[in-house]
C-alpha cells in the first residue's frame, strides 16, 4: 500500500495491527488536511481520514487520527505557509477607480504584502457595457492594483493579473445592470 498525503499529513501504514496518523492543522482552527490511502497495484481508494481524532479500518488495520499537539510538531508548523488571504476592493461603474469604502482595504492590503509575497490579482465587472469593453475593464482595474502594490515594494515578478470581465458574477444579473458587488478585484496573497 502507498499513503498519499493532502495538507499537512504525516504517518507510516505498516505491519503493525493499528497505525496512528497525526493531521496537522493551522492555529487559526482551519481545516485538518486528510488521508487519502490507495493500493499500489490498483490505483484503488481503500479509505481516507478527513478529521481528527477519528479512526477508520484501512486496508485491513486500523489507523487512528489524532491532532498534533505541544511541541512535538512546532519546527514543522513553523515551516508551513500561510493560508491564502483575500481582499476584495470596490470600483466605481465604469472606471479603475476604487470605492472611497475600499480605500481601507487597499491600506490593510499595502501593509499586509511584502516583498516575498506572492499575489494573484483578478479583475471582475458588472454586466453594463460589451462582453469586449468588460474583459478590458476588468484586466485595467486589475492592472491599477498591481501598480498600487508594486509602488509599494512588490516585486512585479511576485504578482499574476487577470480580467474576467463579467463571467464570475458575485452577484447574478441580467444583462446591463449596474451592481456595485460585481464591479471588484479579488486579491490573494499566499
Amino acid at each position: 500500500m502507498r499513503v498519499l498525503a493532502f495538507a499537512a499529513a504525516a504517518g507510516l501504514l505498516s505491519g503493525c495491527a493499528t497505525s496512528t496518523v497525526t493531521l496537522l492543522n493551522d492555529e487559526a482552527g482551519g481545516p485538518t488536511g486528510a488521508v487519502a490511502v490507495y493500493d499500489q497495484d490498483t490505483g484503488a481508494e481503500q479509505g481516507q481520514l478527513t478529521a481528527a481524532n477519528t479512526m477508520a479500518r484501512v486496508g485491513g488495520k486500523t489507523v487512528t487520527v489524532r491532532p498534533a499537539r505541544g511541541d512535538r510538531y512546532a519546527d514543522l508548523m513553523s515551516r508551513m505557509p500561510y493560508p491564502p488571504r483575500a481582499y476584495v476592493l470596490y470600483f466605481y461603474e465604469g472606471t479603475v477607480q476604487i470605492t472611497e469604502e475600499s480605500k481601507p482595504v487597499l491600506e490593510a492590503l499595502r501593509r499586509a504584502v511584502t516583498a516575498e509575497t506572492d499575489v494573484q490579482i483578478i479583475g471582475h465587472t458588472d454586466t453594463v457595457g460589451e462582453t469586449e469593453f468588460n474583459d478590458k475593464l476588468s484586466y485595467d482595474r486589475a492592472v491599477e492594483v498591481r501598480a498600487a502594490l508594486v509602488k509599494d515594494g512588490l516585486p512585479v515578478e511576485n504578482s499574476r493579473v487577470v480580467g474576467r470581465g463579467e463571467r464570475e458574477l458575485r452577484v447574478p444579473t441580467a444583462d446591463n445592470v449596474s451592481e456595485s458587488g460585481n464591479r471588484r478585484v479579488e486579491v490573494i496573497l499566499r
